[in-house]
């Protein structure tokens, strides 16, 4: 078996200490993912740790891969995600996914902060209330698009709904570039196809 040092080294920065029984009951499996997980794909650009852990936690909560979540969230944590920041992704996949896929998700992370001494509840980081959050989110948008973003949020198809999304994220200064690099630092978590299909929203959003 022949794991990069490269690999290993990102490894033990991610878990230190920690041996994986992978390692002895799939080695070549382990052998060709670490080296592209750890080396090839976290070398491919100059991302920094700290949002490509942010990426990868957000992907793992869409795709459902809570396992995966559990084992990445302490190594994100040790890569500068704070507990506010990993809470808030949580957060606010719920819009996204809905509580019935999220709600496991909730529990993980509490245990993982508890587990390494987090007081629960967090501080409040609430900008909106209850009254006014619809109104908010409605303001930001026109903000960021301009006054045809107006009733947005109850029409359009799921589609341009992502599109929008992207388009909102070069508006506010991540450029194509810098997206293209978070959907490549998550394709060992999420897999080609559906990388893919982020690329082709990204590259639609910035047509327009």
């Amino acid at each position: 078996m022949s794991i990069t040092k490269a690999s290993k080294g990102y490894h033990e920065r991610m878990f230190p200490g920690y041996h994986s029984k992978f390692l002895e009951t799939d080695p070549e499996f382990i052998e060709r993912f670490d080296n592209f997980a750890f080396d090839e794909v976290v070398n491919s650009d100059d991302l920094d740790d700290r949002t490509r852990m942010m990426a990868i936690l957000a992907v793992l909560i869409g795709c459902q891969g809570i396992d995966e979540y559990k084992a990445m969230l302490p190594a994100a944590l040790n890569f500068g995600v704070t507990p506010t920041e990993a809470k808030e992704i949580v957060y606010q996949a719920v819009a996204y996914l809905g509580i019935g896929r999220v709600f496991p998700f909730l529990h993980v992370i509490n245990d993982v902060l508890v587990s390494q001494g987090v007081e629960l509840p967090l501080p409040g980081q609430a900008t909106t209330t209850t009254e006014n959050r619809l109104q908010a989110g409605e303001q930001a948008q026109i903000e960021i698009f301009g006054d045809g973003m107006r009733g947005f949020w109850k029409s359009g198809t799921e589609e341009s709904r992502h599109i929008s999304h992207a388009a909102a994220n070069m508006r506010i200064g991540n450029d194509k570039v810098f997206i293209i690099k978070i959907i490549s630092q998550c394709i060992p978590y999420i897999g080609y196809p559906h990388s893919l299909n982020a690329l082709r929203c990204v590259d639609e959003a910035a047509d327009q």
